[in-house]
């Protein structure tokens, strides 16, 4: 399909969204939201059962949940570090990058993909391009949060 210069810019632009419309492939939603429920799911299971192999060993219920924490996060640095995590997110979708383990994905391929520019404008740079906006909304909700516990309780 070819589009007409000589139209319109509104013309070019509905034709390129049909045409972009028909060649684009159509997701099976029922399949990816089954897939992400049950990766989802396992990831969980995963979480709950270091938290309770921590919780055995001894460990108080916070630095159990913390090392839980710290253990899924070293997992999901290691699967990307070794290409594996993004073909797992191919087809379990959301039900590994909602966790926090796509959030260490997510640190992870950046530092990935800028080590040759240095190990300070490269990879700090673009970790904080990541994790800035998180950090950001991260302390503004706690200060909403005790602003509001504060006026209200």
């Amino acid at each position: 399909m070819r589009v007409d210069f000589t139209k319109p810019a509104g013309i070019q632009r509905k034709q390129y969204r049909d045409f972009v419309d028909r060649i684009s492939p159509k997701p099976n939603v029922l399949v990816n939201v089954i897939w992400a429920f049950l990766v989802g799911g396992l990831v969980t299971t995963i979480g709950q059962g270091l938290l309770t192999l921590f919780l055995a060993a001894g460990l108080p219920v916070l630095e159990a949940g913390a090392m839980t924490a710290v253990v899924l996060i070293f997992i999901a640095a290691l699967l990307t570090g070794l290409g594996v995590f993004d073909d797992i997110a191919k087809y379990a979708g959301a039900g590994v990058i909602v966790p926090i383990t796509g959030f260490a994905n997510s640190m992870v391929a950046q530092a990935m993909e800028a080590r040759n520019e240095g190990l300070v404008l490269g990879v700090g740079a673009r970790l904080f391009t990541i994790a800035g906006p998180v950090l950001v909304f991260g302390i503004v909700v706690a200060w909403f949060a005790g602003l509001f516990y504060f006026l209200f309780r």
